[in-house]
């Protein structure tokens, strides 16, 4: 019994709590989480790869619609701010397509022809974009 009172005695003085000398110090706050990232004029070829020329795009412009080839990462909102910032305009609408691959053969080759995401791009009837300057 003696032995087990000799370990509680121990036990007992280190649980005696001493007096602090240093005052707590305030814990910093964190700093507020900054806004979505948006794309710098400089930024534009992250999200924009080139205008998508074809018959159909050539038709759409007429409209005041564009195509443009973008990243697989892009989307909606980097793609409005990218041409925003780019070409000066207001874009109104932004739609999304992702091209899938498609299997291509030439002979006894076979194999597959990439796909790609484009962006069809609706700006504001008196603006127009220069895809081929003059």
């Amino acid at each position: 019994m003696a032995l087990r009172d000799f370990f509680k005695k121990k036990k007992l003085e280190e649980k005696k709590v001493k007096p602090r000398e240093k005052p707590i110090e305030k814990i910093p706050t964190p700093k507020p989480k900054s806004e979505k990232r948006t794309p710098k004029r400089s930024e534009a070829y992250r999200i924009l790869k080139t205008p998508h020329i074809t018959e159909k795009a050539t038709d759409l412009a007429r409209k005041n619609q564009y195509v443009f080839r973008i990243w697989e990462r892009a989307n909606k909102v980097e793609v409005k701010k990218a041409i925003e910032d780019l070409y000066k305009v207001e874009v109104i609408d932004v739609k999304i397509i992702k091209v899938p691959a498609k299997r291509r053969r030439f002979g006894r080759i076979s194999g597959w022809k990439k796909g790609y995401k484009k962006a069809i791009v609706k700006i504001k009837e008196d603006q127009k974009i220069e895809l081929f300057p003059k």
